[in-house]
């Protein structure tokens, strides 16, 4: 993955609605296309588009937030299904970060997973946000190493569990986070091999012979 350390007064996207949830954030019919092919186009669907497929005019659709790379949301954003396609609709979209007074468990941990930042604020800061930019506020600037988000008056702290940021700082998935451990994992190893000899497997030799013994072959 791309490390994630600054978007620097990128496009952001105001969305006032709570409780977005992942059933929103790409229908369930939309999951039979290939991840391959694209979920961007998905995102948010019924939300932007008619029965028919008419542009509704949604906020997503404005130009003047073409390439958004920042949403700014209400309570409970990406609540519903375990979906990580509800993710991948979001960064396939081109957002890498999320602005809300709280998450999904589930969908923040995909989020992190995908490269994508779930920031938590307080609610009244949601809120200076969302004002700012549906007065006509463009850009935000969200820095991951300091934890803040500019561009509306005051810094705004945000709140961001330290495994995820270290993860989303390096560009990690949860095989790279054990990676990193590998010296200390190694170390442990070795030590206790010596403590209990006993205790490592029996490994077959070459060639496939068969252990010998009272309990060979069970």
């Amino acid at each position: 993955m791309e490390p994630l350390r600054r978007l620097d007064r990128v496009v952001a996207c105001p969305l006032p609605l709570a409780n977005v949830d992942t059933d929103q954030l790409i229908p369930a019919r939309f999951m039979k296309q290939p991840r391959a092919a694209g979920y961007g186009g998905f995102l948010l669907h019924d939300l932007r588009c008619s029965a028919d497929g008419r542009s509704l005019g949604f906020v997503l659709d404005d130009p003047a937030r073409a390439g958004a790379r920042v949403l700014v949301a209400r309570r409970n954003f990406g609540g519903g299904s375990s979906r990580e396609a509800a993710v991948y609709a979001l960064v396939d979209f081109g957002v890498r970060c999320v602005v809300a007074p709280s998450f999904g468990d589930i969908f923040a941990s995909n989020a992190v997973n995908n490269g994508l930042l779930p920031a938590t604020v307080g609610e009244a800061d949601a809120e200076r946000l969302l004002a700012a930019l549906s007065a006509g506020l463009e850009r935000l600037t969200v820095d991951l190493e300091t934890g803040r988000i500019e561009g509306a008056g005051d810094a705004i702290a945000f709140a961001i569990d330290p495994v995820w940021r270290l993860k989303l700082l390096n560009g990690w998935d949860d095989l790279d986070l054990t990676l990193s451990h590998a010296d200390a994992i190694r170390a442990w190893s070795e030590a206790d091999a010596e403590r209990r000899p006993w205790a490592a497997p029996h490994l077959a030799p070459p060639g496939g012979e068969r252990a010998s013994g009272p309990h060979a072959g069970a």
